[in-house]
C-alpha cells in the first residue's frame, strides 16, 4: 500500500494543519491510487517516539508499504541520526520516499546526498528554535514573570500584571502556610531531622493536601526546606546568596522583607546540587511566608548536610533508575537473595513504616530484564 504521513507539533495559525498536509500529499497519487493515512498531532520532530510513526515503521517491516509520502521533510524528522536510520529502513524494505515540497529521487547518490543536506538544515532550525525558547525563558524569569510548572505547597496561582503584561503570581493559602511555618520552626532546631518533622505532622493528623493519599515524602519535604520561594527576603537573604556566589538580578534595595524569591538554574548549573553557585535569584512578586531569620537558619542547616557515600554506578542491573513502581512512581531497587530466586526488584518505599507503598514487593530481576 501507499502511506501518507503527517505531523503537527502544536496548533498555531501559521502552522500547516494535518488536513492541509494530507490534502497536498494526495495530489502526489496517480489516478486510481489510494493511500493509508498516518498522522501524529502534538508531537515534536526531535525524535521518532510518535505512536503513528512507529505504526508506519512496523507496517514497513511487515512488507505492506511500497511508498511513503509526506508534505515536507521535517514532518518526518528533524534529527540527522533518526532520518539516516529511517532511510536505511526504507532502503532495506525497498520503500520509495516522496516529499511534496522537496523533490528527491532517493534511488540516486546525488538525491540521497541532497536529502541528507536538507535534514542537516532541518535539525539546525530545530536547535535554533530551542535556543530562542531558552533565551526567552531566562529573560522572562529575570523580570519576575510566572514561568509555569507545579504550584508549590502553600500557594495557589492567580492572574497578575507586570509592566502592563499579563502573567500570574502566587497567592498564600493560609492553612498550608501555617503547616509550613510549623515545619520550618521544627527543622530550625539543631537535632531535628526531616523524618522527625514528618512523624510530628502524622502525629498531629496533618495530611499533605497536594498528595492524593495525604502522604508526606522525605524528598519533597527536604525541597520545601530549601526553596527561597517561601522566604520574606530581606537584606540578610541578599547577603547570604551573594556569599554563595549566586547570580542576583535585583539590587539590595529590592529586598524589603516581604516578597519571596525565584531560584532557577541554566544549563551550566546543576539543579540538584547542594551548592548555590551559578544559580540565578530573582525577587518574586508574591508574598513570602517564612521570616528571613528562620529561613536562613534552615537553609544553612541544609548546606551543612552531606551525602554519606558517593553515588556509584549500577552493578546489579542495567534497569537501575529506569524502572519505576506503577503504584507510587518511585524507583525499584535490586535486592539479592541466597535462595534460588537470586536478584529481585522491589519498590524502594515498600515496607516503610512512614509513607510506605503497597506496590511491587518482589519481581525476578532476570525475568523483567528479558522482557
Amino acid at each position: 500500500m501507499i502511506a501518507i504521513y503527517a505531523r503537527q507539533s502544536i496548533n498555531k495559525m501559521d502552522s500547516i494543519s494535518i488536513e492541509t498536509q494530507i490534502e497536498e500529499c494526495e495530489k502526489q497519487l496517480r489516478k486510481g491510487e489510494k493511500a493509508s493515512v498516518y498522522f501524529d498531532k502534538g508531537y515534536s520532530g526531535k525524535n521518532t517516539d510518535r505512536p503513528e510513526f512507529q505504526r508506519l515503521l512496523e507496517d514497513i517491516r511487515l512488507g505492506s508499504v511500497s511508498r511513503v509520502i509526506c508534505y515536507k521533510l521535517d514532518r518526518v524528522s528533524r534529527s540527522v541520526l533518526d532520518f539516516t536510520m529511517m532511510m536505511e529502513t526504507f532502503s532495506r524494505y525497498k520503500v520509495d520516499f516522496i516529499s511534496c515540497n522537496e523533490k528527491f529521487d532517493t534511488s540516486t547518490p546525488m538525491g540521497r546526498a541532497m536529502l541528507n543536506i536538507c535534514i542537516v538544515f532541518a535539525q539546525l532550525e530545530r536547535e535554533t528554535i530551542q535556543q530562542r525558547v531558552i533565551d526567552a525563558y531566562c529573560s522572562r524569569s529575570r523580570k519576575g514573570f510566572y514561568m509555569g510548572g507545579r504550584c508549590p505547597y502553600g500557594y495557589r496561582v492567580e492572574e497578575y500584571v507586570i509592566d502592563g503584561i499579563k502573567t500570574s503570581h502566587y497567592v498564600v493559602v493560609p492553612e498550608e502556610a501555617e503547616v509550613l511555618k510549623l515545619m520550618y520552626s521544627m527543622y530550625a532546631q539543631p537535632q531535628v531531622s526531616v523524618g522527625d518533622v514528618i512523624k510530628h505532622l502524622i502525629k498531629l493528623g496533618i495530611k499533605n493536601s497536594r498528595d492524593e493519599k495525604g502522604c508526606w515524602d522525605k524528598a519533597r519535604v527536604g525541597e520545601l526546606m530549601k526553596n527561597p520561594i517561601y522566604v520574606k527576603a530581606n537584606i540578610d537573604v541578599y547577603e547570604f546568596f551573594k556569599s554563595q556566589k549566586t547570580m542576583i538580578h535585583n539590587i539590595p534595595e529590592d529586598f524589603i522583607g516581604t516578597n519571596g524569591c525565584y531560584l532557577y538554574s541554566e544549563k551550566e548549573a546543576k539543579r540538584k546540587t547542594v551548592s548555590l553557585e551559578g544559580h540565578h535569584l530573582v525577587v518574586a512578586p508574591h508574598e513570602g511566608i517564612i521570616d528571613a531569620d528562620i529561613w536562613l537558619k534552615v537553609r544553612k542547616k541544609c548546606l551543612g548536610n552531606k551525602q554519606v557515600a558517593k553515588p556509584i554506578k549500577a552493578r546489579n542491573t542495567w534497569l537501575a533508575g529506569k524502572i519505576k513502581c506503577g503504584k507510587c512512581g518511585y524507583a525499584l531497587n535490586v535486592r539479592k537473595s541466597n535462595t534460588k530466586v537470586g536478584r529481585y526488584l522491589v519498590c524502594s518505599r515498600h515496607g516503610q513504616t512512614i509513607n510506605g507503598c503497597e506496590g511491587v514487593g518482589g519481581l525476578h530481576a532476570k525475568d523483567i530484564e528479558d522482557i
